[in-house]
């Protein structure tokens, strides 16, 4: 294999990266396989060799086809569930048949399968009507004029799973309705098209996310995939390798696994068209524009690529959950407490339900319960073994320096600002650092790490922004995520219903929506919701650039093929008639999840019973 100059060395792996064997990689069966499972050279020539001939056949393979393949797919997902799921809980040190095991479910299989099942709708509707069908009234212009899609849910089964949790895509500005008709599923409108191969290098908290921007890749952009793994994840891919025979044994899908020379060397190929990179900013710039340094920031201003060729990217980011000022009842405010907890826990195994940065208003009378509330509920969970083999280091980096604080501080007199230093919840262990909360924080500070570094290790910062006037805090609030806060994936604000109802209120939400630059928005919901629906589209905010990439470039997912699409807005209700199966503190999280798994492949309503029965028992 020849070396790709410059390539080789931009790759060097970033933390949390795939190519360091970071939160996507689980461990092998025994030590020496992960070190031993690198794809040998002459086998990734071989692989891109064999796509390339399989590529044109493929995108021009008519779409009922493609359905019929996809749908071929069901039975040995279904069948491989199970093992992933036990991979996924090795790797975090969960018990496969605990109640934890429910967000490797849910943020694996279920999501997986959902989206297999759906693609194959999508392009049975494209062979009968040209386009994946539309709720009727999904499309509507708003009194702005700008131009938004309803794309969750989709029926009554989408409703009795999910209940009244909704999403809608808001259109780029100048996209009228009709235009948004007629710009579906771009690829099926072309006559002939050429095809080619999409390099997909995985990374990121799930272990299905690579694979499920490949199915992206595959289907819904014409394109046969290489999935380039970390050798770390080998036992994985070997059991999602025999589940997707059907692609496999045609050529249309190949698994390698990779470091970060081979990984420069792939997608620097001739025979790779285009690439997707998912996981870190920093291996994406190092592939697009060279290794850290002052030659990295010259190309990068003078637009000197090193990779000339397309690229794509669904990257990390600091995520934001900002609380409006409002006298909340006890059970609203339990239930996002609970939510915020979840994504707290999930933040150190998964990383894409993750929150990072909870921003508060100034003299939030609720603040002392808020608190007390937080540390109920990551006190009643164990701190798990964090994926990323970095957690610990970063951990300690970025709570060094900063005081120790009494839980007793931290829950005092609203009246007063929030005092600074490290609240440090439950026994750490190895690899395990503990629940950390991290008050204080200046929001005007520029240099502060806990702004531009995902944690990736159960860390929550808190800022106080604004005052307790809603529509002051809202836009106090925008700026600091939009001004501050590295990436642009998701942010999620919590609403209370009755607070629109005041045209003002009203008013400066909606305008918050429309403001912060994020591809995912959740008003009273994780973003990541959006991410294991798989309906809406997923990806950064499209404000970003390859010279400042921010949390990537397009969409994924994105089951109605919509174009032209600026964010995602998810809408839910302070709380919810049955605690989530995503929620830390559920009891049967594990049953809800194989049973939603089985659903996804084969939504009957006896199936969609099965789940709601086991959520229910929660």
């Amino acid at each position: 294999m020849p070396p790709v100059p410059d390539l080789v060395t931009a790759a060097a792996p970033a933390p949390g990266s795939l190519l360091s064997g970071g939160p996507a990689a689980a461990p092998a069966a025994d030590p020496g396989a992960a070190r031993g499972a690198e794809t040998p050279p002459a086998e990734l020539d071989r692989a891109l060799s064999e796509l390339g001939d399989a590529a044109l056949g493929f995108a021009r393979m008519p779409p009922r086809e493609k359905a019929s393949l996809l749908r071929a797919l069901l039975p040995g997902l279904l069948a491989a569930a199970r093992p992933q799921v036990e991979v996924s809980c090795a790797a975090a040190g969960l018990d496969p048949g605990s109640a934890a095991a429910g967000e490797a479910w849910l943020a694996g299989p279920c999501a997986t399968l959902a989206q297999v099942r759906l693609l194959a709708e999508a392009l049975e509707d494209i062979a009968a009507r040209g386009r994946p069908r539309l709720r009727r009234g999904a499309v509507r212009a708003r009194p702005d004029g700008r131009v938004e899609v309803d794309v969750f849910p989709a029926g009554l089964k989408d409703a009795a799973l999910h209940g009244p949790l909704r999403a809608r895509a808001l259109m780029q500005p100048g996209v009228t309705r009709a235009g948004v008709l007629e710009a579906q599923a771009p690829f099926y409108r072309q006559r002939d098209p050429d095809g080619g191969v999409a390099l997909v290098l995985g990374a990121g908290g799930a272990a299905s996310v690579p694979l499920r921007d490949a199915l992206h890749k595959l289907f819904v952009d014409g394109r046969v995939v290489a999935l380039a793994a970390s050798p770390a994840s080998a036992p994985l891919g070997a059991l999602l390798e025999r589940a997707l025979a059907p692609l496999v044994s045609r050529g249309l899908l190949r698994f390698v696994h990779v470091g970060a020379e081979a990984a420069a060397y792939l997608a620097a190929h001739p025979a790779v068209a285009e690439v997707h990179v998912t996981g870190a900013a920093a291996a994406h710039d190092a592939l697009v524009w060279g290794p850290p340094g002052p030659r990295q920031a010259g190309r990068r201003a003078s637009g000197e690529r090193l990779l000339h060729k397309p690229v794509t990217s669904v990257l990390g980011g600091v995520r934001p959950v900002v609380v409006m000022p409002w006298l909340y009842g006890r059970d609203e405010l339990w239930s996002q407490v609970r939510l915020l907890a979840s994504r707290v826990v999930s933040s150190a195994s998964l990383g894409d339900p993750a929150a990072h940065v909870l921003v508060l208003p100034r003299g939030f009378v609720q603040r002392p319960l808020l608190f007390r509330m937080l540390h109920r509920a990551l006190a009643a969970v164990p701190p798990r073994r964090a994926a990323d083999p970095e957690a610990e280091a970063r951990h300690a980096a970025l709570t060094a320096g900063r005081p120790p604080l009494a839980r007793e501080r931290l829950e005092g007199s609203a009246d007063v600002p929030l005092p600074s230093g490290v609240v440090r919840i439950g026994e750490p262990g190895p690899g395990a650092p503990p629940w950390t909360l991290i008050a204080g924080l200046s929001a005007s500070d520029p240099a502060e790490p806990l702004f531009s570094i995902e944690p990736l290790c159960g860390v929550l910062s808190i800022v106080e922004v604004g005052s307790s006037d809603p529509v002051e805090f809202l836009e106090a609030a925008v700026r600091f995520c939009n001004d501050r806060l590295q990436g642009t994936l998701g942010a999620s604000i919590v609403a209370h219903p009755i607070s629109e109802e005041d045209p003002a209120v009203g008013a400066a939400l909606d305008r918050a929506l429309l403001e912060l630059r994020y591809g995912v928005i959740a008003v009273n919901q994780a973003p990541a919701a959006a991410h294991a629906l798989v309906v809406p589209p997923w990806g950064g905010h499209p404000s970003a650039t390859l010279a400042d990439v921010q949390s990537g470039l397009g969409f994924v997912h994105n089951t109605a093929m919509l174009a032209q699409v600026e964010k995602t807005i998810l809408r839910a209700p302070l709380t919810t008639f049955a605690r989530p199966p995503s929620s830390c503190d559920h009891r049967r999280s594990h049953v809800v999840g194989e049973r939603l798994a089985a659903c996804a492949a084969d939504p009957r309503w006896g199936n969609v019973a099965r789940v709601v029965a086991a959520a229910l028992r929660g």
